[in-house]
């Protein structure tokens, strides 16, 4: 199909979804040797949802996506397929796509999951973009969730202050013409960076043993240093390269929605890329770092506060573990 004849994708509808308990930082000077101004300090986070035992990554997906079904007006068996962007499957398999597709009684969808950490919704974003151009599928809904809860050590201060739980579901649907949708995305990969920020246990490689329990090798592993360290740069210099390609400036965005890893990150690129202040979207004192769930609570965040709307110039962002990187450049529709 030649790219003349391509259709352009738009967000056309948008729901989220965190579980109703929150861990506030007061909380966890009850955990941990750790106290609210250092979070505050170091990571901008004030509090952050959880879900209960028993709660899983589809069930956070189910409430998201009924909330963007809704929002359009459409029933779950208008969808064609369904992308679940996690690092928290339910479990190894069946992919929690398929749970999702069950519970919301999706009939006739197909869906899978897609693993790029705290990139995996900006990731999963633009594949469903580019079954909508090719013209496969008229209606892909993609999720970004999490419950990252189900993998933090909470006896390690290093990690348990930052993650929350949390789900945001995107409707993507043709846009009528180019004045809104999908512009460009750049993605990026750089698999030096794995032994940063990764999980050990629970794969192929260590499979579950008592062991690998007794190491602690089901948790989040992280350097912070070099994670910020490459966040900071690579954030900045992939929406640099965006933005260049696209003939903009900073000060173009109307509404610049980073992924929620770090107050200082996303602050360090918009004072690098020279954007309006207002123009920039941070929640994460409110929900910490949902990993894949952040950049549609984001997007919540931002409409709920009057700050995105019709016809708005978005940037998305994000650096996760892997490391991925990715950014992209929309034109909200509604």
């Amino acid at each position: 199909m030649s790219q003349s004849v391509r259709a352009r994708a738009k967000i056309s509808a948008l729901g989220t979804y965190v579980p109703p308990r929150l861990l506030t930082n007061e909380d966890l000077e009850k955990m941990v040797d750790t106290n609210h101004d250092w979070i505050m300090d170091r990571t901008g986070i004030r509090e952050r949802h959880i879900a209960d035992k028993g709660v899983a990554t589809s069930d956070l997906s189910v409430q998201a996506a009924k909330k963007a079904l809704s929002e359009r007006g459409l029933k779950p068996a208008d969808l064609e397929a369904i992308l679940v962007a996690t690092v928290t499957p339910d479990m190894l398999f069946p992919s929690t796509a398929c749970l999702v597709q069950h519970k919301l009684g999706a009939k006739g969808a197909w869906g899978f999951d897609l693993s790029a950490a705290c990139s995996a919704f900006v990731y999963a974003l633009q594949v469903g973009a580019q079954f909508i151009a090719t013209g496969a599928h008229k209606r892909v809904m993609v999720i970004g969730a999490d419950v990252m809860s189900s993998i933090i050590d909470y006896t390690d201060r290093a990690t348990c202050v930052i993650f929350g739980d949390g789900a945001g579901a995107v409707i993507l649907e043709p846009a009528e013409d180019d004045s809104v949708g999908m512009i460009d995305f750049i993605h990026e990969v750089d698999g030096s960076g794995g032994c940063s920020l990764y999980m050990p246990g629970g794969g192929s490689l260590h499979p579950a043993t008592h062991e690998t329990v007794d190491k602690k090798m089901h948790y989040v592993h992280q350097d912070g240093q070099a994670v910020f360290k490459f966040a900071v740069r690579k954030q900045a210099e992939i929406c640099e390269k965006i933005l260049q390609r696209n003939g903009l400036k900073g000060s173009d965005i109307d509404a610049f929605i980073p992924h929620q890893a770090n107050r200082r990150i996303i602050t360090a690129t918009a004072d690098r890329l020279g954007l309006k202040p207002e123009s920039v979207i941070i929640n994460i004192d409110c929900y910490g770092n949902t990993t894949a769930g952040t950049v549609p609570l984001a997007m919540d965040t931002a409409r709920q506060e009057g700050r995105l709307k019709k016809g708005d110039l978005v940037l998305l962002a994000s650096v996760g573990a892997g490391f991925t990187v990715g950014a992209t450049l929309l034109r909200w529709a509604y």
